[in-house]
């Protein structure tokens, strides 16, 4: 029998774009009793409304993954909406977890929680050397707090919390809106409509000098699944590729993906963000057996070929 089989799962955030691949592989993995809450029935900033489902959804294995997140740009607006909601969420299922009772509580956390100088690569025991890039740390360090309570908890009241830390995810569904998107999929959107509508210049931010990580959507969820089954102890766990590159070579591969011909422009007064990003992840292998199966290069293709067939779809729709 699936460890899955006769276990009620509860994920929140899994309408979104993480989550979606989460439920995907809960369903192949023989689970098939998996409750999605939604924001608009179920608000986990209220404390009530975290208790309440658990007492309705009587979760066996709850993973947390809802979040308020966006690229640069977002986070340079929302600081004070970003630090919040996450952390009253995280605090507000945590404590529902404690009272009402759960086999396992599963919760994300974000790369954007290690400090701002980080050696490379991130090793789980720096997580707390120090203070996280300034444009993140709002939102990282209310996710950080999580972990925090998940250890606070299991030494008090038994809590079996596991806490994973994934690093820039990218993929299919992915969110392209270019006000609140991550580098990928604001990449992929401009050349994809440069390329459409003739434009011969494209705007990149940054030097495209800083340094990132990137985690193909399907690997995040399959970690996810497996650290759900097999993992139990309280230490933070690494969740990437372990493949460093810059964001200058980032947009290059990207270019030549979609076949953009025209000029791309940086503009320096954009923030590069944390200057280097790249993870240590033999902890994930050592604990559960987890490595990331998706070179860069197939993942790119991957989202541009769906963003490709997501443009045809909306403009079939709007006509």
């Amino acid at each position: 029998m699936s460890f899955w089989t006769n276990r009620r799962a509860v994920v929140t955030g899994g309408a979104g774009f993480l989550g979606s691949f989460v439920v995907e592989r809960l369903r192949a993995s023989g689970c098939q009793q998996i409750v999605v809450p939604r924001s608009r029935e179920c608000n986990l900033c209220e404390k009530a409304d975290a208790i309440r489902l658990f007492q309705e959804a009587k979760p066996d294995i709850f993973i947390h993954l809802a979040a308020v997140v966006g690229g640069i740009g977002a986070n340079r607006l929302n600081p004070g909406r970003f630090f919040y909601e996450n952390a009253a969420m995280g605090l507000n299922v945590i404590e529902a977890a404690r009272q009402i009772g759960v086999e396992k509580f599963v919760c994300a956390g974000t790369i954007c929680s290690y400090p701002k100088f980080t050696p490379v690569p991130f090793r789980e025991d720096n997580f707390w050397n120090g203070y996280p890039e300034e444009t993140n740390a709002p939102y990282g360090l209310a996710k950080k707090m999580l972990l925090v309570q998940l250890q606070a908890y299991r030494e008090q009241y038994g809590l079996n919390g596991i806490y994973l830390t994934p690093v820039n995810l990218y993929g299919p569904r992915d969110n392209f809106d270019l006000e609140t998107s991550h580098v990928i999929p604001a990449l992929i959107r401009k050349f994809c409509d440069a390329k459409h509508s003739g434009t011969p210049e494209v705007v990149a931010w940054g030097t495209g000098n800083a340094t990132r990580e990137f985690l193909y959507v399907e690997d995040a969820a399959e970690a996810i699944v497996l650290a759900a089954e097999k993992y139990g102890k309280p230490d933070l766990v690494n969740l990437g590729s372990g493949q460093e590159i810059s964001v200058h070579d980032l947009l290059e591969q990207i270019r030549q993906l979609v076949r953009y011909e025209g000029s791309v422009r940086w503009d320096v007064s954009k923030p590069d963000g944390q200057p280097r990003r790249c993870l240590d992840t033999s902890r994930a292998l050592a604990e559960f057996g987890w490595s990331a199966r998706t070179s860069l290069r197939d993942g790119l293709q991957k989202t541009i070929d769906w963003y490709t067939k997501f443009m045809v779809s909306q403009k079939t729709i709007s006509a």
